[in-house]
């Protein structure tokens, strides 16, 4: 007996240092969407852009952070976690160091896209790692810190840019994801090699990528114009058939069959999207009208910091309520958080007042932290061990869509009815998301019902 206890002890002691190692590559990723955010109005004019063009550095980024996340997923099936990391670790580095020195701005989109196709590595292969080191209570309480630390990471991302943007400039801004390298090593002994070892599915990675990118670009296409709106269409309308063809040719390849059926897996991702939807909307709308109002970034940044406490404390309770009622209920729970937080946003940004403000972005980081290990746990459980990297992909690549439809939704609509209308609007997706999970709600619900 003592020996089970002391074997679960240190399994407790080693999911809080890997998960906390994981948290921080994954916040760090994310910091790369966060921070520059706010070095765009100088970058903007330091390289002779407007700053809807300088936005570019952030779709694409964000853009590249999507379609290549089920690549990752699907490589870590095939070779284990580790090279896919270490390769996309790398890449992100070496993105990171390009744009900071980047001598044009032809050149900063191109590093930029370097940059986010690297960071892709890290939600897919963060979660997968953690998946398949731990079980139970212990897989719960891993998720739900990685999911915390990564959001404190990326709630102190508008403060840090801010400050570095005021004391070092906007291209120190573009180098913070080079912190991941340090990370890195510490975490490395911890992550599982092996894999089956079978060969990639090239073509059907490719067609998943450009299938995804076109969906991404459709959906940003209200900041971004006709062209790109044209483009994102071609590519879904094109893509979507050919990807069909493949699986049904190909059912064990790079988008397994079994994945694309499971109707767990494809519910709780769409479901779970409108958490990353309701953040990169307070990232965007948030700054735009406080900014407008006189603000400086730094205290945008400051304003947003009190959230990143939250975030850290938040897997205290998501790991023991994903254990007790499970995660259909969690995501359920979650998507309730979001709305209110929409909503609260909503009020915040008209009045413009800072303390509706700052408890919007609290409730959009405790639905956060709550709805992302709920969705990681609920895909991890639905799937064989074989193919659970690309549905952590799959179901990744859907959620950061999510993000994009947020940010689309903020910037485009925005310019409409105002960005106080657009954050109310989006009250709406968590709403739809509790109806797709209702499936799973009653079927979790059936057994404790009276006979």
């Amino acid at each position: 007996m003592s020996q089970t206890k002391t074997t679960e002890v240190e399994a407790v002691d080693d999911s809080r240092r890997v998960s906390l190692l994981l948290g921080l590559l994954f916040g760090l990723a994310g910091m790369g969407s966060s921070s520059a955010a706010i070095a765009l109005p100088l970058m903007a004019t330091d390289l002779g852009v407007s700053v809807g063009n300088a936005a570019w550095t952030i779709s694409l980024y964000a853009l590249m952070l999507a379609v290549t996340t089920a690549v990752y997923g699907r490589v870590s099936d095939l070779v284990g976690v580790r090279l896919p990391l270490l390769f996309g670790i790398t890449l992100m580095t070496g993105g990171a160091i390009a744009a900071a020195f980047a001598p044009s701005f032809e050149v900063l989109l191109v590093a930029r896209i370097f940059q986010g196709a690297g960071a892709a590595a890290v939600p897919t292969l963060g979660v997968a790692a953690l998946s398949a080191r731990y079980d139970g209570p212990v897989r719960g309480l891993a998720l739900g810190r990685l999911a915390g630390v990564a959001a404190a990471v990326s709630c102190l991302g508008p403060l840090v840019g801010g400050l570095v943007e005021h004391t070092l400039g906007w291209r120190a801004v573009m180098a913070l994801p080079i912190l991941g390298v340090l990370v890195l090593p510490f975490v490395w002994r911890a992550l599982a090699g092996g894999g089956s070892g079978a060969r990639l599915d090239i073509l059907g990675a490719v067609l998943v990528a450009g299938t995804s990118g076109g969906l991404v670009l459709l959906v940003q296409s209200p900041t971004s114009g006709l062209t790109i709106a044209a483009v994102g269409a071609l590519l879904l309308v094109l893509g979507a058939p050919l990807v069909a063809l493949r699986v049904r040719h190909r059912p064990h390849g790079f988008l397994p069959l079994s994945v694309v059926r499971n109707g767990v897996v494809v519910r709780s991702a769409i479901a779970a999207a409108a958490m990353p939807a309701s953040w990169f909307a307070l990232l965007i709308g948030v700054p735009a009208v406080l900014v407008h109002a006189g603000w400086q970034p730094w205290e945008v940044g400051l304003l947003l910091a009190p959230s990143a406490v939250i975030a850290m404390l938040v897997p205290r309770v998501a790991g023991p309520l994903l254990e007790r009622i499970g995660g259909s209920w969690s995501l359920a729970v979650a998507a309730v958080i979001a709305a209110l937080s929409m909503l609260m946003a909503a009020l915040g940004t008209h009045l413009v007042a800072p303390v509706p403000v700052a408890l919007a972005v609290v409730f959009a980081t405790v639905s956060f932290g709550l709805g992302q290990p709920a969705l990681i746990a609920k895909v991890g459980d639905a799937v064989h061990i074989d193919v659970r990297g690309v549905a952590l992909g799959i179901a990744t690549l859907l959620f950061l869509v999510g993000g994009s439809v947020g940010s689309a939704v903020v910037a485009g609509l925005g310019e409409v009815i105002g960005i106080p209308g657009s954050l109310a609007a989006l009250a709406v997706l968590p709403v739809v998301g509790l109806l797709i999970l209702a499936p799973d709600l009653r079927r979790v619900t059936r057994p404790h019902l009276p006979s």
